[in-house]
């Protein structure tokens, strides 16, 4: 299977079956807790934990299967382990509903 670009909500989405992959640009520390379109079109994940011995990380596995609501393990940050920008994958039941779940969530169709 070939990835997929895909322009959509403010962002791209990278299609592979039915795993679907995106930058975030991670705020640790944050409250509340939340994700959101960034007025420059940048998907942005709020985060109450600090980024200190992978915490964050663990947060924003946890905070982002909790809104599309997936098992944690499907759910994997592929790049980005030590910076505030990460390209996620997520293998959903299909590409087309986990998109549609985070655009409920973020509120933009």
């Amino acid at each position: 299977m070939s990835a997929i670009g895909r322009q959509g909500a403010g962002g791209t989405w990278q299609i592979d079956g039915n795993r679907v992959s995106f930058w975030v640009r991670v705020r640790p520390r944050s409250s509340p807790e939340g994700l959101e379109w960034t007025a420059s079109n940048e998907l942005c994940l709020r985060i109450g934990a600090a980024p200190v011995e992978g915490q964050a990380n663990e947060a924003c596995v946890r905070l982002l299967a909790k809104f599309l609501r997936l098992p944690q393990g499907s759910v994997a940050i592929a790049v980005g382990h030590k910076s505030r920008k990460k390209l996620i994958r997520i293998d959903g039941p299909s590409a087309e509903e986990t998109i549609e779940r985070l655009c409920a969530v973020t509120g933009k169709r």
